[in-house]
């Protein structure tokens, strides 16, 4: 009788775990998603077992909430303070303030090397004593494998920033960013960092209608000449719309760093009329100056707030090189996550990581798992750095405009992902009583954009527990 009952309490406790919540059933039935396209996972960090599964076992794809995996294991594998280097050489003398000789610049895969870095390194190779430049500028990418950086793009938007390849030596994630504005003469583009080698042809034309679907209402070309490229935009923008950016990705990422060297070393008043070359650290180069970025800390908070996937993508071959050495590769960087995993105790073998950014068709890992990892990671040394890169509910990053007037308003740090038939959150939210939840919600359906409002009701859900 006792076994009886211990199964049909047993068999309660599972069917309660798998049932979802009323209002999350409605918001999926709304968008006509089948609950068995869904997978949730939900757990207190205190706590060592769930308050609701389902479907938490089933191999998913989690879309950009992968971030999460790759940056876990970053902070505890680098530790938050690490910091990438990036290293100039010479290789003939300096007289006169003249290097009678090359350039070269060699890379360590920074992720966050802006302009602004690169300005601040080349104003101090001009207080090292260097100014005139009569060899040329070389460029070595040797800390990365070959054959990085020289895959298909992910879709047909060839041009678009998230397409980018990983790059050793990368400045601004040779992204340019337009800018579109109206004025009385009509609408402006520009670049927010600008270079000569890029025109711009405008054929925009003011419309009067609300912004609403901005970008649907133009289109662009890019032209690629040999020393240049041409992007025509044509099409309408909105003054209602104000300032609107859009990110592409017009020079390879080699062009893009000798565009922007040329352009700061003279705007600093430097002399150079050389070419690029791309070839390892010649012997007997001499190191001039090295330059550190900020810490991991830090970085991996423009990674998971905006889902940088370059930088994502940057992070994982890092982490490759520094754990099985380089030249750095995807190979390497994913065996080296699975080690620490099982050196944490969490054996996924389920788990598919192809980039570790989550723009893949092929990653993969179940609700269960991914709620275990933030679980993990939660009572690790590393949470708070963690939780301090995620988008905070109604705040900021890319669940700012979620839920503003709700009660679960600031008390979330939460991931979100989204491709073509895939829509993903994850993180840590505080429920009404101040006890800290893990939640997983991952979509995998034709219909998965519209899963917006189901996510929102499982957030509403976990607040509310007593």
């Amino acid at each position: 009788m006792k076994k009886i009952l211990f199964i049909g309490l047993s068999l309660l406790s599972f069917f309660a775990q798998a049932e979802l919540p009323a209002t999350v059933l409605d918001a999926l039935k709304k968008a006509d998603i089948p609950p068995q396209s869904v997978a949730v996972y939900v757990q207190a960090v205190e706590n060592n077992s769930p308050i609701l599964s389902h479907n938490a076992d089933k191999s998913m794809n989690p879309a950009s909430v992968m971030k999460l995996v790759t940056t876990s294991a970053a902070l505890d594998m680098l530790t938050p303070s690490y910091r990438w280097k990036t290293e100039i050489y010479k290789d003939g003398n300096v007289k006169n303030g003249v290097l009678n000789g090359n350039l070269i610049i060699k890379g360590y895969g920074d992720p966050s090397f802006k302009a602004q870095e690169f300005w601040r390194m080349l104003m101090s190779l001009q207080q090292a004593g260097i100014n005139e430049i009569k060899g040329d500028l070389i460029i070595d990418k040797s800390y990365f494998a070959k054959n990085v950086g020289n895959r298909k793009t992910f879709d047909d938007e060839t041009w678009r920033a998230y397409n980018a390849e990983p790059s050793a030596f990368l400045v601004n994630g040779r992204n340019t960013s337009f800018k579109f504005v109206t004025s009385e003469a009509g609408v402006n583009i520009s670049q927010e960092f600008e270079l000569p080698e890029l025109q711009i042809i405008n054929h925009m034309k003011i419309t009067q209608e609300n912004c609403g679907e901005w970008r649907s209402r133009f289109g662009y070309t890019v032209k690629s000449l040999e020393n240049m490229a041409v992007v025509t935009f044509s099409g309408t923008f909105s003054p209602d719309c104000g300032e609107r950016y859009l990110e592409l990705s017009v020079f390879d990422d080699e062009k893009y760093a000798f565009y922007s060297f040329r352009k700061l070393w003279r705007e600093l008043g430097g002399k150079f009329n050389g070419k690029l070359r791309l070839q390892e650290s010649p012997i007997g180069a001499v190191k001039v100056l090295e330059q550190v970025s900020d810490p991991l800390g830090y970085v991996i908070r423009d990674i998971n707030k905006w889902s940088n996937n370059l930088m994502a993508r940057q992070l994982l071959l890092t982490i490759g090189a520094e754990k099985n050495g380089a030249p750095a590769t995807e190979t390497n960087g994913v065996a080296a996550i699975n080690t620490w995993l099982l050196g944490r105790g969490l054996n996924f073998n389920e788990l598919v990581v192809e980039n570790g950014s989550g723009l893949s068709r092929i990653e993969r890992i179940s609700a269960e798992h991914l709620g275990r990892l933030l679980v993990s990671t939660y009572n690790s040394p590393v949470m708070p750095e963690l939780m301090a890169s995620l988008p905070i509910l109604s705040q900021d990053g890319t669940v700012k405009k979620r839920l503003i007037d709700s009660q679960s308003s600031g008390r979330a740090h939460l991931k979100t992902g989204s491709l073509d038939g895939v829509s993903a959150i994850a993180g840590y939210e505080i429920d009404a009583n101040n006890h800290r939840h893990v939640m997983v919600m991952l979509v995998n359906h034709a219909n998965a954009a519209a899963s917006k409002d189901a996510q929102d009701a499982l957030i509403e859900w976990v607040h509310q527990q007593p």
